[in-house]
């Protein structure tokens, strides 16, 4: 299967906080670690850890942080091409509370990858899948060379501006900044998918909807309590690309998607415990890929 992404990269440092500060306090941290993350980072990583290998399009500042992100992501399995800005890499902070909700403050402008940028577009041609967290109208034109299209509703702009219909839409019930409006869309055909954390979520195309429950994840037949909220919904997506790509029904897809959501809610950081393809093929949690979707 070849996969990609087309999407934007941050540096991230992670805090484990007891709660997140209110006006004019400060709190201290009781761990801290670095590394890059951000949508279409996160994303790239967790379709590597299925397919094998993931094709990321992204854009870097010049300078140290961007050669570490590159190196890093690198690292994880995704074949990063990226254009360098005159331009400072984005940062970012993510709050860990007690709560494993993750609150994040970004630092300087999102670089985004565009179809101008001398990247090797022509991989997405008659690609499987290409899930897009960022990019210019062109690059949204590229995308959607490949034969599915999945985008996230924070992308809403670049995919108005660009006249194109995705095949998959996946957004939010919860956080404004990620809800949308169907009618939007211009085609019926377009799976709708909004999430609702842990608590599971819905989805809608053509007439046709239904909602799923995010399953429980276990290790020996021991539950395994969620810690850390960053990356969830981006793995999510990601494995939901990943399964309709692989030709998996509706309720199917969203039950794996589901599943890899709460995977990665068990770890610390977006990557530590995404779901792998060994996991697939029955590994730690021996659970059906499918289990946990219902149909409306």
């Amino acid at each position: 299967m070849r996969v990609a992404v087309v999407g934007h990269v941050e540096w991230v440092t992670f805090g484990l906080v007891d709660r997140v500060p209110r006006a004019g306090e400060i709190v201290n941290t009781s761990e801290t670690w670095e590394e890059p993350a951000g949508g279409g980072a996160v994303a790239a990583v967790q379709l590597a850890k299925l397919a094998g290998t993931c094709d990321l399009f992204t854009a870097f500042g010049d300078d140290v942080i961007g050669e570490m992100s590159e190196r890093g992501l690198t690292s994880l399995g995704p074949t990063v091409h990226a254009v360098i800005r005159d331009d400072k890499t984005r940062r970012a902070v993510a709050l860990i509370d007690r709560g494993n909700e993750r609150t994040i403050v970004t630092l300087g402008e999102r670089l985004e990858p565009q179809g101008a940028d001398p990247l090797p577009w022509e991989l997405l041609d008659g690609a499987d899948v290409a899930y897009v967290t960022a990019g210019d109208p062109e690059a949204f034109a590229a995308a959607r060379r490949a034969r599915l299209m999945v985008v996230t509703s924070r992308a809403l702009a670049p995919l108005a501006a660009s006249g194109i219909t995705p095949d998959v839409l996946v957004g939010s019930a919860r956080d404004q900044a990620e809800a949308f409006d169907p009618g939007a869309i211009a085609s019926p055909t377009t799976l709708f998918v909004r999430t609702a954390g842990l608590a599971g979520g819905t989805w809608e195309r053509d007439g046709e909807s239904g909602r799923w429950k995010s399953p429980p994840i276990s290790e020996d037949d021991d539950p395994v309590a969620p810690t850390d909220a960053y990356g969830a919904g981006d793995s999510f997506a990601a494995s939901l690309a990943y399964a309709l790509a692989a030709d998996m029904q509706i309720p199917d897809a969203l039950a794996l998607a589901a599943r890899a959501g709460a995977a990665c809610a068990t770890g610390r950081g977006p990557y530590s415990a995404q779901l792998t393809r060994a996991d697939l093929d029955g590994g730690s949690s021996g659970e059906d890929p499918s289990a946990g979707a219902a149909p409306v």
